[in-house]
């Protein structure tokens, strides 16, 4: 209960430093167009995908302990559809759908954490839907499943860009699930494009598991060999890594029973690997752990991200204050020399007076004023225009580079950055901007390094407790080393050898 108060408390803290500190700077300068936090303060989510008969559907309902999903060989849905838990229910009742609502609820309700899937618009909304079932499964995670890939449809076809979506929804999982089944271990086009292409570019390595399911349809053993071997020569060129990923094993128990009772295939195999579907059960289980890691890389990310969008933002406007100071001072002492030329001009002539005469000082400070009206509305225009396309064309110079870190970083920000200087023209406040900064810099520098410590400080008790749990099957006397352990009991203990039991 301790660990879960603390994971409770920690994932609210998160939320809040990002809900202050950072959202409503992001949404200010056109970092995002929703709040930051709404892509966090939802529950922990499991991404499922496959080709469209890798057994997506039979895992999940497998997961759920229930028929939620409709199962078959060929496409039976083509919905991504959002599977959450429903607490009102009793434990009592049979797991079953509690509640249905579609895309345009889930889009619109402040609740879920989808507000950015808006732009790929009514056609996508219609294939959009939630589901609420009351499996003790999802008590502390989500999932979503998927359409499945296939070889020849197109963007035309679904009438919605698939790729896009699944980077969005790849971006906000915490797990990402991509499952084969033994019939087509190699991948088709949609698989191969998500895998090697959206996948790598919208989440991190580590939060995708690759998964051979239907494994109970491997006639024998070596049938299962040959199909393994094939799909992990196929996945070492896709994702292009010179090992080869980890895959799980698994089979629905329920589908195998059915799928038992019609053929005569060996399948005495399947008992030696209960223990990878249990590793991947346990695997997607721990989503709520990978949300609390997930969570405090996006509050880096974005800080530094942010952080590094204010400093360029910054940069240039500290040096377009100087570059306007510095040709305001040249405009003045332009307008000083034209004013003395004027006042010489004057007196050489005899039109003006003598040289403390008012007319010759008034007339004198006319020019420079003049001159410098001038000055503004002409030449520090252009100049300034000059500079403002000099420093777009090499924005890159706005902002040290010096490690590959601030590197990667800056790419992330630079198009924003640009299309921000490009739509506001250098024209916000300093002091502002100063202000932002040091923020979200705080955020950067402080709170990343306090959530890193406290996610520490968990990982503390977690060990802790797996220590208790391992040593509690130990007798009690392994504790006390300074003592004796106890004598049996033989009048309680029937099996207990005595004087009279000796052979």
């Amino acid at each position: 209960m301790y660990q879960e108060n603390y994971i409770n408390s920690l994932r609210a803290e998160m939320v809040s430093m990002v809900e202050t500190q950072l959202s409503g700077i992001a949404q200010e300068y056109g970092y995002s167009d929703v709040p930051l936090e709404t892509t966090i303060k939802w529950r922990p989510m499991v991404l499922v995908l496959g080709n469209y008969s890798s057994g997506k559907s039979t895992l999940i309902n497998e997961f759920l302990g229930a028929d939620i999903q409709a199962i078959g060989q060929a496409p039976t849905d083509d919905s991504f559809t959002i599977i959450t838990y429903d607490g009102t229910v009793p434990d009592t009742e049979a797991i079953r759908i509690t509640e249905q609502r579609d895309g345009k609820f889930l889009l619109n309700d402040p609740e879920y954490p989808f507000e950015i899937l808006k732009k790929h618009g009514q056609r996508f909304a219609a294939h959009f839907r939630l589901k609420k079932v009351n499996s003790p499964f999802l008590k502390n995670l989500a999932l979503i499943d998927t359409p499945g890939m296939l070889d020849s449809i197109t963007e035309r076809d679904r009438g919605y860009n698939y790729q896009e979506i699944i980077g969005d929804l790849a971006h906000l999982a915490d797990l990402v699930l991509v499952l084969f089944d033994p019939h087509k271990a190699g991948t088709v086009r949609e698989a191969h494009t998500s895998i090697r292409e959206t996948i790598a570019k919208r989440t991190y390595e580590d939060r995708v598991l690759y998964i051979l399911n239907r494994i109970d349809e491997c006639a024998s053993l070596g049938d299962l060999l040959q199909v393994y071997g094939t799909l992990c020569w196929n996945l070492s060129q896709i994702t292009g890594r010179k090992d080869i990923p980890p895959i799980h094993l698994t089979y629905s128990s329920r589908a195998s029973q059915r799928q038992a009772s019609q053929d005569n295939g060996n399948y005495k195999f399947l008992y030696l690997l209960e223990n990878q579907r249990k590793q991947l059960k346990d695997a997607v289980l721990q989503a709520p752990r990978h949300r609390l890691d997930n969570m405090a890389t996006f509050v880096e990310t974005h800080a530094e991200r942010l952080n590094h969008f204010l400093e360029a933002i910054l940069s240039y406007r500290s040096r377009l204050r100087r570059f306007r100071f510095k040709f305001g001072l040249l405009g003045f002492v332009l307008g000083l020399f034209a004013g003395g030329l004027a006042v010489f001009g004057g007196l050489s002539t005899g039109i003006l007076g003598g040289l403390t005469h008012p007319v010759t000082l008034t007339g004198g400070v006319g020019v420079v004023i003049l001159f410098m009206i001038f000055w503004m509305m002409m030449p520090m225009r252009y100049i300034h225009s000059a500079f403002h396309r000099n420093y777009l064309k090499n924005i890159d110079q706005l902002i040290p580079l010096d490690t590959q870190t601030r590197r990667d970083s800056w790419q992330a920000v630079r198009d924003l950055v640009y299309t921000y200087l490009q739509k506001s023209k250098g024209r916000f406040p300093l002091y502002k901007v100063k202000e932002e900064y040091t923020k979200v810099n705080r955020v950067y520098e402080e709170g990343s390094r306090e959530i890193r410590r406290a996610l520490n400080e968990l990982a503390g008790i977690e060990q802790n407790r797996e220590s208790i749990i391992e040593d509690s099957s130990k007798p009690l006397y392994y504790y006390q080393a300074e003592e004796e352990p106890p004598e049996p009991d033989t009048f309680d203990d029937p099996y207990a050898i005595t004087e009279s039991t000796k052979f």
